[in-house]
């Protein structure tokens, strides 16, 4: 048998290289840690006819037998006795055979030994492991790790680039099909497209627009086509009437700031004030956060001539109410906050703590908003039971297309408007119909692109 020394950075590496070179008949002999890796000694019965990676057959056991084994003597070129014996018995534990024995003895002992070995990828895992855990203190394991790990990042960067490409190729596929669908849409119905183009452009959402579009008959043509998607689009709007002003209890006006509460409580209360009297209207504010609010709503109660009263907690609020019982209708009016300010949620759970009598919630939103906004500020009150909505400001609109959109596709009925600052002339009971012709007006003259000299994009001037 003849002996070779193989040198790895670590345990894999080192039975790669003997497996690669000497194939599965070689034996494992010893193995020590060196400082820059591991040292392996091993013997084989013969020399490997070619240095290569391909993995031959191991020979049978009766050909292992018949192979000529070298003396010791032969192997490390000195005339001393053969210790094959003594290295085997290192490695594996083995019984020792006496010095008269014949060399093609030791020859069968060994290749009985190798027999045994397995050279697979499990077992150098389970080598490797052993080696780690007994000879490498526990921060040198930690930094080999760190070391296996640092090596795969750069394979998991080139994942992470592929597959960011992949889905960047997908989205330009997706809008190449798309555009291609849509142009083919536009040859085969010019109509229904066009109408399409002109719902969103009155600010409609594009799903809300498509569902219209579905129930128009297709040999409309574009003028009738265009009155029955507008009467359409009003039978879908949900209006309550006039149900604040010939109801009794109490209602709350909430929203987020800026949206002309307060002065909507006023109109409500002048209006009521007027049809049955000061005495069966009162007004309640919880507003504490704005300056002069409680003053701005006192001011208005003395001018219609009704009652004001101020609550800074759930307590005092079920306490007015209980006291207020004796009014027909009861206003109160709310802070107004973000939909993202979570004061706005807290606030709202003071009408449902149960110690009060039932309030009736109405969504005040301005007409003007964006449609995002709009979705975000309906989400945020998801959880309150609304009983309508008031649209104010339309004075100051451009486009009324997303609020119709919302309160078609939230469900939401629609209970007032309001179109300017005037107590209590500017409130109005919303009728379906005037609005989506205010909405069709205010897009054929805000809307269309009229060709004028305004539309020069001015720049900065060079000083």
């Amino acid at each position: 048998m003849k002996i070779r020394r193989f040198f790895g950075k670590d345990m894999r590496e080192a039975l790669s290289q003997v497996k690669a070179e000497l194939g599965s008949d070689a034996v494992i002999m010893s193995n020590r840690k060196l400082a820059d890796g591991i040292e392996l000694v091993a013997a084989y019965d013969k020399e490997p006819e070619a240095k290569l990676s391909i993995k031959k057959p191991a020979p049978s056991a009766a050909g292992r037998a018949k192979a000529a084994v070298p003396s010791l003597s032969e192997i490390i070129g000195d005339d001393g006795p053969d210790s094959l014996k003594a290295l085997l018995e290192k490695q594996h534990g083995g019984s020792i055979q006496s010095p008269a024995s014949a060399p093609s003895a030791n020859a069968q002992h060994a290749n009985k030994i190798a027999s045994h070995l397995d050279f697979s990828e499990a077992f150098i895992d389970d080598v490797e492991a052993s080696q780690v855990a007994s000879e490498f203190p526990s921060h040198q394991a930690s930094s080999l790790n760190e070391s296996i790990d640092n090596s795969s990042a750069p394979q998991s960067d080139e994942l992470s680039q592929i597959k960011e490409e992949l889905a960047s190729l997908r989205n330009v596929l997706q809008y190449q099909v798309a555009d291609l669908m849509e142009a083919k849409s536009r040859r085969q119905q010019p109509v229904h497209h066009y109408l399409i183009q002109r719902l969103t452009d009155m600010g409609l959402s594009q799903s809300l627009a498509e569902q219209l579009i579905s129930y128009t008959p297709s040999h409309y043509n574009e003028r009738d086509a265009w009155v029955y998607l507008l009467n359409l689009l009003a039978n879908r709007i949900n209006v309550t009437g006039n149900d604040i002003l010939t109801q009794k209890g109490a209602v709350a006006l909430v929203g987020p700031t800026g949206t002309g509460k307060t002065t909507t409580v006023a109109k409500l209360a002048a209006r009521y004030a007027q049809k049955y009297g000061a005495d069966s209207v009162a007004m309640i504010t919880i507003d504490t956060y704005r300056i002069a609010a409680f003053e701005q709503l006192a001011t208005y109660g003395k001018i219609i001539g009704c009652t004001v009263r101020k609550a800074q907690s759930s307590e005092e609020l079920s306490d007015l109410l209980f006291q207020l019982r004796h009014k027909r209708l009861v206003l109160i009016d709310t802070a107004g906050f973000s939909q993202r300010d979570s004061r706005l949620i807290k606030q709202i759970n003071q009408f449902d703590n149960g110690q009060m009598q039932p309030v009736k919630k109405y969504l005040v939103a301005q007409a003007n908003t964006q449609y995002a906004a709009l979705q975000r500020i309906i989400d945020a009150y998801e959880g309150v039971e609304l009983s309508g909505c008031i649209f104010t400001k339309l004075d100051e609109c451009y486009s009324l297309g997303e609020v119709l959109s919302a309160a078609v596709e939230y469900q939401l009925p629609v209970s007032y408007v309001t179109d300017g600052q005037k107590v209590p002339e500017d409130i109005k009971i919303a009728e379906a119909k005037s609005l989506v012709s205010a909405a069709a007006k205010l897009y054929k003259k805000y809307g269309l692109n009229h060709t004028t000299s305004n539309n020069v994009v001015k720049t900065a001037r060079a000083v």
